[in-house]
């Protein structure tokens, strides 16, 4: 049985297995204990009450050893989750090697071993949330009728700006891997409307910031007449949706993870923030950070902004000039877009990046060109302004940011078993 079973059962006798989490020996009495990915149970192993061939094997065993036992639970205040099992059979499966990560490692030394840092109850606990959050996204999307649609991995343009882009030898070709779905995604939602999918994105980002991936997951979805208010509105459904679930199933990995769940509530009882990029640099100024109006916001704006909320922001509407060639054009401001971004609060950033896209052909056309961009190379693109175009929308959310936020991590490393950045590629 797994140990959380037992942990619920509080009595009577129990069969486990797991793998030595830490270990104690005295000259009569062993204490290891013990994990499996449910939880941690105190195993006490005396001397006088298990065969003596068992005990010799007990001496053996060392942190991460797996082992099969066989006892009584009972309450024991003093254990870690304040029950233990009185051993009465033990069975090594594998007796370790000494383990090489101890306390107090450095950080580079754990990402070195991240194959066996996976086993920390930190990291345990992190890959559970980040279980029910993918779970969360699809439980939403298919719950309001959306269908799950993937588009290909290997691309021959560009979305989300050249600099970034990972080139691919394909055959006798360059391609590229995937910034994002969305111009292919673009063209589905003509046969399926409204559509979903969680998939792995690509940036070349020179950046090692604690906020960046260079391979991450990205949920998205395309929805079409879907306008603008609309696709604010899902972007915060979901993100609650996600907290909601979360809170719900993984009450123990927030403790363990000592996350303040007070600030995960506030966020969804209480409505997101929405203003403008030109509301968000009054309040800058307030704070006497002065940002001239046209120029994106940078982490250090965007932590800034958000010191001033304790739940996330919707800035939408920043300057055309900061913002990719297929975001619609304001009617009401030709110098800015329909576009946004969430931001979370206590400096984790940019959450979610949408818009409403840009119908217009002839507007998608010069805007490619003052990118530097080939228009002939998006034709297949600019076919569906060409064929029954209608109004559309669509974000991105980065899944590992999410993640990382509702965890309360350091890094977003931590947040992905085995993170890939600009100067990590293995294990």
């Amino acid at each position: 049985m797994e140990i959380q079973e037992a942990l619920n059962r509080k009595k009577g006798r129990v069969s486990l297995h797991g793998w030595v989490h830490r270990e104690r020996k005295q000259k009569s009495m062993i204490f290891i204990i013990l994990r499996d990915s449910s939880n941690i149970i105190q195993c006490v192993i005396k001397k006088d009450e298990i065969p003596k061939e068992q005990w010799k094997e007990a001496e053996k065993l060392l942190t991460e050893s797996s082992v099969e036992i066989e006892g009584r639970i009972q309450e024991d205040k003093r254990a870690p989750t304040g029950y233990e099992v009185i051993v009465s059979r033990l069975k090594p499966i594998c007796i370790g090697q000494p383990f090489p990560i101890t306390k107090d490692q450095s950080r580079d030394f754990l990402a070195e071993k991240r194959h066996l840092w996976l086993r920390s109850r930190k990291m345990t606990s992190i890959l559970k949330i980040r279980s029910t959050v993918f779970g969360a996204i699809h439980e939403y999307f298919r719950s309001s009728g959306f269908y799950e649609h993937h588009s290909p991995i290997f691309q021959s343009t560009q979305c989300e700006g050249g600099s970034t882009l990972f080139p691919v030898k394909y055959f006798d070709k360059e391609l590229f891997l995937a910034q994002t779905w969305q111009l292919h995604a673009e063209a589905a939602i003509f046969a399926l409307e409204k559509i979903y999918c969680i998939a792995p994105s690509f940036r070349a980002e020179k950046s090692k910031t604690s906020r960046h991936l260079t391979e991450y997951w990205h949920a998205e979805m395309e929805a079409a007449w879907l306008d603008f208010r609309g696709l604010q509105d899902h972007a915060e459904k979901l993100m609650k949706f996600i907290i909601k679930k979360v809170l719900s199933a993984n009450s123990q990995e927030l403790k363990i993870l000592q996350r303040d769940t007070k600030k995960l509530e506030n966020a969804v009882k209480k409505p997101f923030i929405r203003m403008t990029y030109t509301e968000a640099l009054k309040v800058l100024k307030e704070n006497k950070m002065e940002v001239k109006w046209g120029k994106d916001l940078r982490t250090i704006e965007e932590d800034e902004l958000m010191n001033n909320y304790e739940v996330p922001a919707i800035v939408t509407c920043y300057p055309k000039e900061v913002k990719a060639f297929y975001m619609k054009e304001n009617p009401e401001d030709k110098n800015t877009v329909l576009g946004f971004d969430v931001l979370a609060p206590e400096g984790y950033g940019e959450i979610i990046g949408a818009s409403e896209r840009e119908e217009d052909l002839e507007k998608i056309k010069k805007r490619l060109k003052e990118e530097g961009e080939d228009p002939d190379d998006y034709e297949f693109y600019l076919d569906t302004r060409r064929y029954g175009s209608v109004p559309h929308s669509g974000f991105g959310m980065g899944v590992e940011r999410m993640i990382a936020w509702i965890c309360g991590l350091d890094t977003i490393k931590d947040a992905i078993a085995f993170p890939r950045t600009m100067t990590r590629c293995t294990p």
